[in-house]
């Protein structure tokens, strides 16, 4: 018999031949990195009132991909084949992403350039010297004001049900940019002629879904989606995921509780308590919500339990919050993880 190490070692295997289909709101993560050249401030002469900040020497920018599209990077860097659908801007931004894809020999036919509109991107300024870590002071984002036309709505929907045989598993990745949506995702759902696992990552309308397999908040999205605060309360944190799973009618909730590891709730099953693995001095936690989704979706797919799915999960979420920035995890990393754990 196989131990719990060598199982889920054998799923991580056949992520290579399994397919994602990967319905996001795609954004551009770009870091801007700065050194401190001296604090400005200014007195004003009338109100008296102090005005300050930092005048920063640009060192470096890297731009990665953010959002849904972190989550199609990181599915690519653990092996599977990923068909991503969801919709950039045509500017340069745009172009990078379906540019880094096309690198990555992705299929990016689906994800549509809207002319007029923005790309999705969230610049983040760091401050620090070359001897030191950098520190994040500032986040500008830029986004399109206006929901994509219905016609092209149309066609992403059409194209998503155009691709949905040829898919093991779907994620939709929501981060309320008006790809992914409760409304799209029903119509797919609604359209599906063969189940496979549908997990849904939303950080804002996560209790607008139905009829999924399975959901993938953390504890300050399940807090937003129930006005409350859980804080340490696990008897509040169980009651709420498990509200949740009845409203969703899901078959799985896994909640991620940062430095506290995770939390999967099935129904008429004990809630199960994932511990964190790996060391808890967390360098980033950029994008970590897309790495767990992804690994989480990619293991159901390759035919792991929901407990399995989740531990893989967790071991990737451990080792992605050590690299700073928006980053992933790849297959070799997940079974270096795996063979760091005891038997």
């Amino acid at each position: 018999m196989l131990t719990e190490k060598q199982s889920l070692s054998e799923l991580v295997r056949r992520f290579t031949s399994r397919r994602v289909l990967v319905l996001g709101d795609l954004v551009a993560d770009e870091f801007i990195y700065g050194e401190m050249k001296r604090v400005w401030g200014d007195i004003a002469r009338t109100t008296r009132e102090v005005a300050f900040g930092l005048v920063l020497r640009q060192r470096e920018v890297h731009r990665v991909p953010g959002g849904g599209a972190n989550a199609v990077n990181n599915l690519v860097a653990l092996g599977a084949h990923v068909l991503p659908f969801g919709f950039v801007g045509d500017d340069e931004a745009g172009r990078g992403l379906r540019q880094h894809f096309r690198r990555l020999r992705v299929n990016v036919a689906g994800i549509q350039a809207l002319p007029g509109c923005v790309t999705t991107t969230k610049s983040r300024i760091l401050a620090g010297s070359m001897h030191s870590a950098a520190q994040q002071v500032l986040r500008l984002d830029r986004e399109e004001t206006e929901p994509p036309p219905a016609g092209a709505l149309r066609r992403l929907l059409a194209a998503v049900r155009r691709a949905l045989p040829a898919a093991d598993a779907v994620l939709i990745s929501d981060y309320g940019y008006g790809a992914a949506t409760p409304a799209l995702a029903a119509k797919i759902l609604a359209g599906m002629r063969t189940r496979v696992p549908v997990v849904v990552d939303s950080r804002f309308r996560l209790r607008e879904y139905c009829h999924l397999t399975a959901a993938t908040p953390s504890v300050p999205e399940l807090e937003e989606a129930f006005h409350c605060q859980i804080g340490t309360n696990d008897r509040l944190l169980v009651h709420l995921g498990r509200k949740l799973l009845a409203e969703l009618r899901a078959q799985a909730v896994l909640v991620t509780r940062g430095r506290h590891g995770m939390l999967l709730l099935e129904p008429g099953k004990k809630p199960l308590a994932i511990p964190i693995v790996g060391s808890d001095q967390v360098a980033d936690v950029t994008g970590a919500g897309d790495t767990v989704a992804a690994v989480f979706t990619l293991a159901l797919a390759a035919g792991a339990s929901f407990a399995q799915a989740a531990k893989l999960a967790n071991h990737a979420g451990g080792r992605v919050v050590l690299k700073r920035g928006t980053a992933t995890v790849s297959r070799a990393e997940l079974l270096d993880a795996l063979q760091e754990t005891s038997p």
